[in-house]
Formats: structure tokens, sequence, C-alpha cells
């Protein structure tokens, strides 16, 4: 047996990849460049042929909402395991990734999760076994092993209200206005339309009854009582023809 680490690691993994150089893996991502025993852990190369191709697997543990809660290898030629998403592009050179088999990864939002993994290791021979870990499968004859753990939502509760603490702040600064000059006093905040009285102008208070006639470029407008006077009409032809 060959134990890696016994004590979980703080974070969860968050993200996987697959780069051609380890060099030029992302920010944050930790890559696997060796085995458990110190042997080259390039997922591509021929086992007779030295080639100039080379593949390393790496992941992030980037505090967040979504952790990985699974990773599986399959042949190129099978299905899709439902819900995995696949590595099939290199992160740093978009290149295909692997060839014959396919790592498959599967990503859930960590509050809806209760396990997630942890660590991922390369075996180099099958005969080793990680403590801790699960095997995955066979990849170029080495083999893969992921370690799970238990989600810790606190800390995930704790990241949330730290992300809605800098937004709220955000939409206050950007809903401020520069003519409002803020006071705190204790836990009461003030602004400087505080205590202004809110009120129907004088001008408005006494309501005329009737308009009074305006003539605009020659257009003279009336009101109501002088248009019902003027154009007044009666009936009394058509009720005396009816009758």
């Amino acid at each position: 047996m060959t134990e890696v680490s016994s004590q979980l690691p703080a974070e969860p993994i968050s993200a996987v990849g697959i780069v051609a150089s380890p060099s030029k893996a992302p920010d944050g991502y930790s890559v696997v460049a060796q085995t458990t025993d110190g042997s080259d852990a390039d997922l591509w190369k021929d086992g007779l042929f030295k080639s100039k191709v080379t593949r390393y697997l790496c992941f992030t543990r980037n505090p967040g909402l979504d952790v990985v809660t699974d990773v599986k290898l399959t042949d190129i030629k099978d299905a899709l395991p439902e819900g995995f998403t696949p590595l099939q592009e290199t992160l740093d050179s978009k290149e295909t990734a692997t060839r014959k088999r396919r790592l498959c990864v599967r990503v859930s939002p960590r509050a809806a999760t209760q396990t997630a993994v942890y660590d991922i290791q390369i075996v180099a021979k099958s005969k080793y076994h990680l403590v801790n870990y699960t095997c995955v499968g066979e990849i170029n004859n080495m083999f893969v092993w992921c370690r799970l753990g238990e989600v810790q939502l606190q800390k995930l509760q704790t990241a949330c209200e730290s992300n809605s603490a800098t937004q709220a702040q955000t939409v206050r600064k950007s809903a401020g206005r520069p003519d409002c000059e803020r006071q705190s006093s204790g836990s009461v905040t003030k602004t400087a339309l505080d205590d202004v009285p809110f009120v129907l102008s004088e001008k408005f208070h006494d309501t005329k009854t009737e308009m009074q006639q305006v003539n605009l470029m020659g257009i003279t407008i009336k009101s109501l009582a002088e248009i019902e006077e003027e154009f007044q009409y009666n009936f009394t032809t058509e009720r005396s023809v009816v009758r």
C-alpha cells in the first residue's frame, strides 16, 4: 500500500483539465506531472516510441459555488455518461486532450451535493493502492485515483455571505447621489433629503371651475360650458315629426 496523504485538503476540486505543457497550466491549477512513485505522468506517451506530444492532468481548488463530484474514464467510442463533461481539448494549446481513452468530470452546485472530489493522483502500477482513494480507471498504462470527501457547507455560506456583502456595497455605491451627503449616527443613516416636507404647491390649491379663454395663434380655447352654450340644440323639429 502507498499512502499519499492522510489529511483531507481544505477545499474540494472545482475544475479539472488537461494541458500539453505543465509550465503553461492556468493560474491556480496544480499539475499532476508525476505518478506516486516519481515516474512521468504523461497521459499521451507511447510505450515503444518517444513522442514529442505530452498531456498532463491538472486541477484547481477555487472556492466557489461549484465542485467536481465525480471523475470517470471511458473509451473514446463509448457513450458519454449522463451528467458528465468530457475533457476534449488541452487548456493551454486547444489540442486533442487524450487518445483512446476519455476523461470525464461531473460538476455540481456545492449546495446540492454532500460529497466532492478533493484530490487526484496517478499511480504507475496496478498493484499499488492509495489509502482513502478510489480507482477511476486506467489510461496509458497508468491508473487515476480520486479521493472523495464531505462538502463543508459552512464555508459555502461564508463565501456566499461575503459575495452578498460585496454586491450590496457595490449597489449602494452605484445608487448613491453626489448631491446627497450621507451622515451616519450610530445605526441610523440619514441623507440630505431626510426631514424635507413633500407637499403640494400652494398655486395648485384653488381649482378653477372655469377655464379662461386663451387665444393661441388665433385659436380660441373655450371652456366646456361655453361650448355647450354655443352649440346647444334642443331637437324641437325632430320631436314634432315623431308626434
